[in-house]
């Protein structure tokens, strides 16, 4: 009869949780044990006087040579040797250990600072295990779904291990299993649809199944033998051990069965205990050692081709539902209004995540669909969510824990999957479940009874294992992990769809601080890969010169480069840019008065983002050689000729033609690295170069995948030379200079000087320099137009408004920057140097006078 509690300790179905299974001290009789230390002296012993006619107690302190043939124990320690891991075991087949003996299936392990050896008596039945298993997984494969599988998987388990009842055995999220798969003798009863409550398989069992793959109990009513000397004080570990002895309450669970024997084989995916194989037997079997690792290596093997085919679905399933994500960028980028309309996002969604409704949670706006709760409820329950994490998605299948009042609508939407699209404010698209109402078979009631014994109260296992059913309400079908997946890729699209409507509304300042913290992570990602750019730069630049002049303008040059070619990718938001486009900025540094140094031939083509910069780098470089050594250095000129072939790939002719004899660089530079390298490492392309006496000639190959056609016409032009005029607008003239970056104000300034500037006055703000312009005589102006959380477009006003010539400078590049009356001024695209500066001075000149202009 039941006791009543009485000042003792709860109990619950957690105290099994808390039996130390791992540490019993005892084995099965079903052979012998021996732990021996590092220097092969036996410290513990179990159950040896049947096999060696040596008590355990008097094994102790004896070393292992005295006891076991030395060959044997040659083997033994070769084996020792190979041991990989921490839960690795060896097995030896068929060894003589001692003289006038049977041999000895052998297994060994290491338990702590000890080598457990287990051996039973050999059977001399060994199989080609390698050959058996491929054969059973050869008929698991040749399987079509994972029922199939499942299916087959118990049938293959029974025919090689016998036992009257082969489950497989799946747990559920709360660690709850279900039979989903069986194969029986003829006239035993079947389990399979049934429940088993989380408590019969306790949390540490299942820890011990991840680790231990493979469990037999051969005979319930076997007595265990200890293991010797009782009284140590640290127990022996045996979490890997084939005759670990078996808990107490596990032997009464089976016996209420009606259970003999029982095997288990853990089935793993992904590194987590996905299920079992469970066996069961209604009289004592115990397979031999030879069968038990075939078994043992099959549910491995088992385990990698379920995780292949599990696997192979899901991704089918998240191709699907990235389509489902691509109609709905697209649909949203030609109708932003969509993204509020619960009805049109559950006809897009619902296609990949079956679900009864959908509500839409934006700017404080709710929109509903199908199966939900009403407004005001759907609001206290967004109050809910917002108690999460704002950049997870969140599910539950019983709204009523985390909000109680939902149990009164559990029938229209019971479960829920909340998918954020923004951070601050929240908002959120959530799709509702409806109540399922389902009657759960369970093995049995699952309650158990409260007992009291010497060692105190505990729940005993379940007496009776005929089919229980509970009516299960106010519950929805849980989604799965694959729709978790799919649902975060459908987040992903939402939130890029909230950042163009952002964007769009700019002129908004808490939808432009939203978009700034949907943008931070890529930033700060391209940042650091521009960082790491920079630095690769410097670095080898660094070691090709020894001058430091000549360090700084070759820098600078190659930083000027990847700015120029960003720049040409900004302008067209990121997209392909023009190849014509890209020769002519990185040749117009070297173009001298009247000339035209450089000539293009080849269809108007566009290089994809991808390769843009890399290309980029390569023509710079090429550039610069010309220029330093090559045709551009002398009275030379470059041809510079494209077409695409049949395959789409591209390939570009540089040519170098009247410059000084040219000769193979005897040393290999950063710059001579990019050339040769670049393209075929990057890009997987080709690079060809020619020292020829006559002028240097390279062919260089872009494959087809980067190369996009622009607009279909052909090329014959020249570049056009570079234009000077700017010497006499700021020599010896009083210049004012707003940049809010102290660093880059005094780079600005060197650069001015160094152009003839007399004065420059530093400004970080419209109103510092307003008070410039009314203490200072100003004839010049270069203006930051970007200056922290302002623009300097009243600075810009009062200079036009004074006939004061200025130029801007930004680091957004692209025309669309500037407002529409600034657009004719010349801008500065950052990073800049004195060159660009040079050139952005000619071109003010030239249009304050037009004739300076002409040839």
């Amino acid at each position: 009869m039941n006791r009543p509690e009485t000042g003792m300790d709860a109990v619950d179905l957690t105290n099994c949780d808390r039996e130390p299974i791992h540490i019993p001290g005892n084995i099965q009789p079903i052979g012998f044990l021996i732990a021996v230390g590092a220097d092969w002296m036996i410290q513990r012993a179990a159950n040896t006087e049947p096999y060696l006619g040596i008590e355990p107690i008097g094994l102790l302190g004896r070393p292992l040579h005295d006891i076991f043939l030395p060959h044997a124990l040659n083997s033994l320690r070769a084996r020792v040797g190979s041991l990989r891991g921490d839960d690795a075991v060896e097995r030896l087949f068929s060894v003589k250990l001692i003289s006038d003996a049977k041999s000895f299936d052998v297994a060994i392990h290491f338990s702590g600072r000890s080598i457990i050896i287990e051996c039973e008596t050999a059977r001399g039945d060994e199989i080609e295990v390698s050959s058996l298993v491929r054969s059973m997984i050869t008929r698991i494969q040749s399987t079509e779904t994972i029922e199939n599988i499942l299916r087959e998987g118990a049938r293959q388990v029974r025919l090689l291990t016998g036992f009257d009842r082969v489950m497989v055995y799946r747990f559920g999220h709360t660690g709850s299993g279900e039979v989903v798969a069986e194969a029986l003798e003829p006239g035993i009863d079947s389990f399979l649809g049934l429940n088993f409550p989380a408590s019969d398989i306790p949390k540490q069992a299942r820890q011990l199944y991840l680790r231990n793959v493979f469990r037999i109990i051969a005979d319930v009513n076997d007595e265990p033998k200890a293991i010797e000397p009782v009284t140590q004080t640290e127990p022996l570990d045996l979490s890997l051990s084939l005759f670990r002895a078996v808990s107490p309450i596990h032997v009464e669970y089976l016996k209420n069965m009606g259970v003999r024997a029982s095997l288990s084989i853990s089935i793993i995916i992904d590194g987590k205990l996905w299920g079992l194989f469970a066996c069961h037997h209604y009289s004592p079997r115990l397979p031999s050692f030879a069968e038990r690792s075939a078994a043992e290596l099959f549910g491995q093997m088992f385990s990698l081709v379920l995780e292949s085919r599990l696997r192979s679905e899901i991704n089918a399933y998240e191709e699907k539902a990235r389509r489902v994500a691509d109609r709905l960028m697209a649909a949203a980028a030609r109708d932003t209004d969509r993204l509020t309309d619960a009805q049109w996002m559950g006809d897009l969604v619902l296609d990949a995540i079956p679900a009864d409704g959908v509500g839409v949670f934006v700017e404080d706006k709710i929109s509903l669909s199908g199966l939900t709760p009403n407004e005001d409820q759907f609001r206290r329950l967004a109050n809910v969510l917002n108690r999460g994490e704002a950049s997870q998605i969140f599910t539950t299948n019983r709204i009523s824990e985390i909000l109680p009042e939902a149990e009164e609508y559990s029938s229209r939407a019971a479960g829920l999957l909340a998918v954020p699209i923004s951070r601050r404010p929240r908002d959120y698209v959530v799709l509702f479940r409806g109540e399922r109402l389902r009657s759960v078979r369970w093995a049995g009631n699952q309650e158990k009874e409260i007992e009291y014994g010497p060692n105190g109260a505990r729940l005993t296992p379940r007496k009776s294992f005929e089919e229980w059913s509970e009516l299960v309400r106010g519950e929805a079908v849980p989604f799965s992990e694959a729709e978790m997946r799919v649902a975060d890729t459908l987040r992903s699209t939402l939130l890029e769809v909230v950042l163009r409507l952002t964007e769009a509304a700019s002129e908004d300042r808490r939808r432009a601080s939203e978009q700034q913290k949907l943008l931070i992570s890529e930033l700060n990602h391209r940042v650091r890969n521009i960082l790491a750019l920079i630095r690769a730069l410097v670095g080898q630049t660094s070691r090709e010169v020894d001058d430091v002049g000549a360090f700084i303008n070759t820098l600078d040059s190659r930083i000027q480069s990847l700015a120029r070619a960003h720049d040409q990718l900004t302008a067209d938001q990121w997209g392909p840019a023009r190849l014509e486009d890209l020769i002519a900025t990185e040749a117009k540094a070297y173009f001298q008065e009247e000339r035209q140094s450089v000539r293009m031939n080849g269809p108007d083509i566009a290089i994809m983002p991808d390769a843009f910069t890399v290309l980029a780098l390569v023509i710079h470089e090429l550039v610069t050689n010309a220029a330093k050594y090559g045709a551009l250095s002398d009275s030379g000129s470059v041809d510079v000729n494209w077409d695409v072939g049949e395959d789409g790939a591209l390939t570009i002719d540089w040519r170098e033609i009247g410059g000084p004899a040219v000769m193979p660089p005897k040393r290999r530079g950063f710059g001579t690295t990019v050339i040769d390298n670049s393209i075929p490492h990057e890009l997987g392309g080709e690079a060809q170069t020619f020292y020829k006496t006559a002028g240097f000639e390279g062919r260089f190959v872009i494959p087809g995948r980067y190369v996009v056609r622009s607009r279909g016409k052909e090329i014959h032009k020249a570049v056009p030379a570079n234009k000077a005029g700017g010497e006499a607008l700021i020599t010896g003239k009083h210049v004012l200079l707003v940049e809010d970056s102290a660093l880059i104000a005094l780079d600005a300034e060197d650069s001015l000087r160094e152009l003839g500037a007399a004065e420059v006055y530093l400004a970080a703000n419209n109103g510092n320099a307003a008070k410039v312009l009314e203490e200072r005589q100003i004839d010049l102006a270069v203006l930051d137009f970007n200056l922290g959380r302002e623009n300097s477009s009243p600075t810009a006003e009062k200079l036009m408004n004074a006939g004061i010539p200025f130029i801007f400078a930004s680091g957004y590049g692209g025309e669309d920057v500037m407002p529409e009356r600034f657009q004719h001024v010349p801008m500065i695209v950052k990073p800049y140097g004195t060159e660009q500066m040079g050139q952005a001075l000619a071109e003010l000149a030239v249009q304050k006078n037009p004739e300076a202009g002409s040839d």
